[in-house]
């Protein structure tokens, strides 16, 4: 197949996803905004609507490259990294065989070819077959070859005609010039807005998508903070929270209980600072996080690998041994928990993070001063979205 011109768009990293198109995609501008601080995208080269490159930007200046056979297929895979010359060195060239279809998609391969070159000016080529060979059978072969033949310009952004001589391994012919198109999705509204987020404290009918529900708000407590700062956590992993400067007291904790016909979540929980309707809302965001890197409805949020979320004063600690017994074995019974602490010392209120593990938005409350009027965590259970 010859080519002369390339359809180019942007989307997440797509991991295990075996497919012609982005998984997540995202606009040209925010793959630029995240290649310039080192992020992870990647870049999608077409032609005639079938896939011939997967670009992979990697941190640390590495890069991998997928190449798609005339099936579509992902039959090889390329990873760069930097070389002392400033441009990027092919050290490792990997091919694979299948023998059908349904191998291919459940990655069960024949062969699997790796070239790799070697510190000392040698290529190493081996061969690896399907079924349990010993490692001292596998084929290798040893060659020398000048490192100037696995070199390549290291891209500024959208200069991806770099890459474009190695999809002559898929015999896919790159002609004299090639011109780029870029076919990337708009920018759209952003990332994630918080919306209809007064309205999960306000207890009534609902239409979910799960069907019809009723909303039922229930106190939970008061959360004491000492030092000024509220952390939003899971109480099993507390070593990087989401935390937000408050005022120091006791504030009251709301869980906003969703009853469907498959039962009842957690859908939101909130601590209330100040008893005056929050003018707007903002993402809490750690000192490192850009909401310009976010793609169309993403956001940044609080990590959960337990089931349960947690608010808690920044210097509250838990002792992870006690967890089970005190805090996640009576939530199987019951939506929240309070560990408590001797006065004036934080206690800890913890609950059921909706549906489970997984990413989710936290939004800071503000009055029309400025002042932060109430945190609050959306379980998304009245809609979806993409986390970090």
């Amino acid at each position: 197949m010859i080519f002369d011109s390339l359809d180019v768009s942007y989307g997440d990293m797509w991991g295990s996803h075996e497919g012609t198109t982005h998984p997540a995609p995202i606009s040209r501008a925010v793959a630029a905004r995240r290649h310039a601080a080192g992020m992870e995208y990647a870049v999608l080269l077409s032609s005639r609507e079938r896939p011939l490159a997967l670009v992979e930007r990697w941190p640390r200046g590495k890069w991998r490259v997928y190449l798609f056979d005339d099936r579509s297929w992902r039959m090889q895979m390329i990873d760069f990294k930097p070389h002392h010359t400033g441009m990027l060195l092919a050290h490792r060239n990997t091919r694979w065989r299948f023998s059908t279809e349904l191998d291919r998609s459940s990655f069960k391969w024949d062969v699997q070819e790796t070239t790799t070159v070697l510190a000392d000016g040698l290529v190493e080529a081996r061969s690896e077959f399907a079924g349990p060979r010993d490692p001292e059978h596998v084929p290798v072969r040893l060659f020398p070859a000048p490192v100037e033949d696995f070199l390549c310009p290291a891209p500024e952004f959208g200069d991806w005609q770099v890459f474009t001589p190695f999809l002559a391994q898929q015999s896919h012919q790159p002609a004299t010039t090639v011109v780029l198109s870029d076919v990337s999705v708009d920018e759209g509204s952003g990332p994630l807005r918080a919306t209809g987020i007064e309205q999960l404290f306000s207890s009534g009918a609902r239409d979910t998508p799960d069907g019809p529900a009723v909303v039922e708000p229930v106190d939970a407590g008061l959360l004491r903070i000492t030092s000024g700062q509220l952390a939003v956590s899971d109480p099993g992993w507390i070593r990087e929270p989401r935390t937000v400067a408050v005022p120091p007291g006791e504030f009251p904790v709301t869980l906003s209980l969703l009853r469907t016909t498959h039962g009842v979540n957690v859908a939101a929980a909130r601590v209330t600072f100040l008893d005056i309707p929050p003018r707007e809302w903002e993402m809490a965001l750690r000192p490192d996080e850009d909401l310009g890197l976010l793609g169309e409805g993403e956001f940044y949020g609080v990590g959960v690998d337990t089931g349960t979320v947690a608010f808690m004063d920044a210097t509250r600690t838990v002792i992870e041994d006690e967890l089970d017994e005190n805090l996640f074995i009576p939530l199987d019974s019951r939506f929240t928990v309070e560990l408590p602490g001797t006065e004036p010392e934080p206690n800890l209120i913890a609950f059921r993070a909706g549906q489970g593990d997984g990413s989710y938005p936290v939004w800071i409350g503000r009055t029309d001063d400025g002042q932060v009027g109430c945190v609050v965590v959306d379980f998304q259970l009245h809609s979806s979205g993409g986390g970090e």
